[in-house]
């Protein structure tokens, strides 16, 4: 009787040279075919094939032709995972093409009849018990690296470690990180062309901007993404050949933070750049390489009516308006002459918010318009937060609602519960001294030129509302105001804080 000698690894390295698993699975094949008195007419290798990739092999399309041929009685595997460890219950319609053949699967222990009453229960029980045993050893890998990279460890390949860091047993510095230490200086002081940067310290510009995003070099690693292990998860690959699995968010007791290193930059450096690289994202054309802009103020610059971008226009004369004004008409903020509004704004920054008299205004009008807090209120909404995510847990954990479902509702719950413990434990107000270190280089910001103002304004990030030629207000990020957390004031926008001022 003819049958085909199936051989599949998969990795390639496990079909190297000096590893023996296809040598140990070809021997065993010969040896289950000389008991079952069969002739091995064809052996089909597979190389770097999942179990759960099988049918998108050529090498399983040719077997199933081959099949179809009255002169094959069957296939023989060392093992029964090496025919498929299913993912899902398409994979078995494998299975179907042996029972549609009467083709019989050769195994050491016995043979399975996938047409008869018996293999098809059996047939499917094996293929069931050889994908658990897959999700089995997924679980076990995800879960020791995960527990290495608690405790500090790196459980990848070093072509994984970002620039200037190494590891070898234990995390250091390279002579490279001296670049990056640049890179993060040039953006600091008001450099944000990457071009410019990269060649300055010899980076590409698309490794620079994951670079300057990676917050090793303040000495932690934080690691909030994880690889999704569900059978969606998994990329389709060319000819079923192993491929990787998509990143999706951690729920955020799951994010991962731990000191790892010395810090190469401070935090507060770190974020300041954060904040420069979120502006230069959201309004990329003000910091394109080799522009030259008449507008200081472009991209730094709301409404105070519906908050919206304020924009520049040409029409005759250099006007700022209100994009929502400007495009949708849903706005009725009014056109401004840039030759009469930045004026205004310049002695905003150079006059105004270096005069200690002023910042004392600042505080006081803050301490007025700072709202009564009901801890009451905000202390139980806290504990229902709580008891609503462990409701989400025990759904979970029943089966109602899976992985994916969990994750974005503990997220949102958990951000709800953050900002309600803000509100609770926030300050009274915030300290002149803290304002002045803040503007105190703005002492001769009206003598400068149109770019070096645009590279002041742009390591600080303002936002400054404004209409009808009236300063309304200020955000600023908090982590340059240390006496304060992001919700000291009674006027609110998410990551920024507001600063009352009357122009």
């Amino acid at each position: 009787m003819r049958a085909i000698a199936l051989i599949r690894v998969s990795t390639e390295s496990q079909a190297a040279t000096d590893r023996a698993s296809i040598p140990a699975q070809r021997a065993i094949i010969e040896k289950t075919a000389k008991v079952y008195g069969l002739t091995i007419v064809r052996t089909i290798e597979m190389t770097d094939v999942s179990g759960a990739a099988v049918l998108l092999a050529p090498e399983i399309q040719e077997l199933l032709r081959l099949m179809n041929d009255p002169e094959i009685h069957g296939v023989v595997a060392r093992e029964f995972s090496r025919l498929m460890r299913p993912e899902n219950f398409a994979d078995y319609a494998l299975l179907q093409a042996f029972a549609d053949t009467k083709t019989i699967l050769y195994l050491p222990e016995g043979p399975i009849d996938f047409a008869s009453k018996t293999g098809r229960l059996m047939g499917t029980i094996r293929a069931a018990m050889a994908g658990m045993e897959r999700t089995e050893i997924l679980e076990r890998i995800w879960s020791a690296k995960e527990e290495k990279r608690k405790n500090g460890g790196f459980g990848q390949s070093k072509v994984c470690l970002p620039l200037g860091v190494d590891y070898n047993g234990g995390w250091s510095y390279t002579g490279e990180s001296e670049r990056v230490r640049e890179a993060f200086r040039l953006l600091l002081t008001g450099c944000t062309s990457y071009a410019t940067i990269g060649r300055a310290v010899s980076i590409d510009p698309f490794n620079l901007r994951l670079i300057l995003r990676n917050p090793i070099y303040t000495g932690y690693r934080v690691i909030d993404e994880k690889r999704d292990l569900s059978p969606a998860g998994k990329y389709k690959t060319k000819d079923g050949r192993q491929g990787d699995r998509r990143k999706i968010k951690r729920a955020p007791d799951e994010v991962i933070r731990v000191k790892v290193l010395e810090p190469l930059i401070s935090e507060e450096e770190f974020n300041q750049v954060q904040r420069i690289l979120d502006l230069k994202k959201s309004h990329h054309w003000r910091t394109r390489e080799g522009y030259e802009s008449r507008f200081t103020y472009r991209g730094f610059l709301l409404c105070s009516i519906c908050e919206g971008l304020v924009y520049s226009k040409s029409r005759r004369a250099d006007y700022y308006v209100c994009k929502a004004r400007h495009m949708t008409h849903t706005c009725v903020g009014g056109y401004m002459r840039r030759e009469r509004i930045e004026p205004i704004l310049d002695s905003l920054f150079s006059d105004k918010l270096t005069s200690p008299r002023y910042l004392k205004q600042i505080e006081r009008d803050m301490k007025k318009a700072r709202p009564e807090i009901n801890t009451e209120r905000l202390s139980s909404q806290i504990q229902s937060l709580a008891g609503k995510r462990q409701r989400v847990l025990d759904s979970y954990f029943e089966g109602v609602i899976n992985a994916t479902e969990r994750d974005a509702r503990l997220g949102e719950i958990d951000r709800e519960k953050r900002i309600a413990s803000e509100f609770l434990n926030r300050p009274t107000g915030i300290s002149v001294d803290a304002l002045s270190k803040v503007f105190q280089t703005f002492v001769r910001f009206k003598r400068l030129s149109i770019d070096q103002k645009r590279r002041l304004l742009t390591a600080l990030a303002p936002e400054v509302l404004i209409g009808d030629y009236r300063v309304k207000g200020l955000y600023l990020a908090s982590d340059r105001l240390p006496d304060v957390t992001r919700t000291a004031m009674a006027y609110l926008k998410p990551e920024r804080i507001y600063v009352q001022m009357v122009a």
